[in-house]
């Protein structure tokens, strides 16, 4: 099946903050084989409805789901935890209270088939509707994946994030087909940590890196009101992902590109509403630099637009910076406040895409070129001065400007320092953390 998706391919060279993943330039290790983790062969997509449950999806060749249950997929019973639900039962603030994540479990479907569940009340920047994919596995363990692709907040980056404005069930199909079997996704790899998990993926299409709350945002030079309601999108979504998988043993939060930094945004709730479960954050290509590289100017941007200092941990005090910064502080405010939990950061030395997007805020948010060097004294900033040397955290650099990995064939073939990406990968799961770079 074929199916024209603007997902399928990069948008321009210097998209901002794309997740379609730019082939290897070259430099390193990150240009050995092709082969591992991807998949040719098509994927069955089942549409649902809450309203009416599983539907055939005849008018885009999607396969009919059966009626059949998942072993894995959790006890069906809601979750008591702390955090907000994004709909009509949060707590005001966006960030604190008590709430019981107690929605409709999702709808059964065979395990490793993708299926795509609609979600009326969420909405994209375009004002559309759209939902999640949900693959079950074969264990109890669970992957929250955060698609990237893009940012909006002044004429120039909205139009370049025109084409992750929207997201329905036709995207989905068109994504599970080039995209959903490799990588992380690859079911088959004898060497993917998360090959019999199950997976929930949660398309991008507000514009906000996943953390927005903030309805009929005006931005000058861009037609229309847009809708920055990514985080407000999650909570909709964890509102039936929770009691579906409540007994999950050990939930993975990532994301890539806008996802590794929507995945570190929404950790905190996602970590609360599993209480008793082992819950790591993989953040591919989502580098929270430190206010002297990412320009507070340019926090404080998406502070106002996307209503950032209503979902971002109120009780983080060091996130709040008078001239808008600090936001780089949410790296060590969740290893401080989810103790024992394990964190881990991936980023080449000179990723393109990213530096292209920081270069926005240079110059007092008039612009700039962010050299590859600039980027990679950003990178161990962070790693060296933020991150410090925290066990909760780990980092692997890769040589060269290449952007994000997790999704392709290079999550098994980059090796750095004698390290293997997929064995780092699987050693932080495993609660073994460390620091790998050139």
């Amino acid at each position: 099946m074929k199916l024209a998706s603007p997902r399928q391919t990069c948008l321009v060279a210097t998209s901002i903050l794309l997740s379609c993943g730019a082939e290897p330039d070259g430099d390193g290790d990150e240009s050995e084989g092709t082969s591992q983790g991807s998949s040719s062969a098509p994927a069955e997509i089942t549409t649902t409805s809450p309203a009416s449950g599983p539907a055939t999806g005849e008018d885009t060749g999607e396969a009919p789901t059966t009626s059949g249950g998942s072993d894995s997929q959790g006890s069906g019973s809601g979750a008591e935890t702390s955090g907000t639900t994004g709909d009509d039962d949060t707590t005001g603030d966006g960030t604190t209270g008590a709430s019981e994540w107690d929605g409709e479990p999702l709808p059964p479907n065979p395990p490793g088939a993708w299926a795509w569940v609609d979600f009326p009340e969420s909405r994209c920047r375009n004002d559309t509707s759209t939902g999640i994919g949900v693959r079950y596995g074969g264990s109890d363990r669970l992957v929250i994946y955060f698609e990237g692709g893009g940012a909006c907040f002044d004429a120039a980056t909205c139009l370049l994030n025109d084409g992750f404005s929207n997201f329905g069930a036709l995207q989905f199909a068109a994504w599970a087909n080039t995209i959903g079997g490799g990588g992380m996704f690859d079911a088959d790899a004898d060497d993917n940590p998360v090959a019999d998990w199950n997976f929930i993926y949660v398309p991008y299409c507000t514009g906000d890196v996943h953390a927005g709350d903030k309805e009929d945002a005006g931005v000058p030079g861009v037609f229309g009101a847009q809708q920055f309601v990514g985080y407000r999108n999650v909570g909709l979504y964890l509102e039936r992902i929770v009691p579906s998988f409540a007994g999950a043993s050990h939930v993975l939060v990532t994301g890539e590109s806008a996802g590794g930094f929507g995945a570190a945004f929404n950790y905190d709730r996602i970590a609360d509403a599993w209480p008793e479960s082992q819950v790591t954050l993989l953040d591919d290509s989502g580098p929270p630099f430190g206010d002297k590289y990412l320009a507070p100017c340019m926090q404080q941007e998406w502070r106002s637009l996307w209503n950032l200092d209503d979902t971002i941990p109120a009780d983080c005090v060091d996130c709040f910076s008078p001239d808008g910064g600090g936001i780089s502080n949410l790296a060590t405010y969740l290893a401080a406040t989810h103790e024992g939990q394990k964190f881990g950061l991936y980023s080449s030395l000179q990723d393109a895409v990213i530096r292209t997007f920081f270069g926005f805020g240079m110059n007092n948010c008039l612009g700039g070129v962010m050299t590859g060097p600039m980027f990679e004294a950003g990178l161990y900033d962070l790693r060296d001065n933020i991150l410090g040397d925290d066990p909760a955290w780990a980092s692997f650099f890769a040589p060269g400007s290449n952007h994000t990995i997790t999704a392709g064939p290079l999550y098994y073939t980059t090796t750095v320092d004698d390290v293997r990406l997929v064995d780092w990968v699987a050693d932080l799961l495993a609660g073994q953390t460390a620091h790998v770079s050139p």
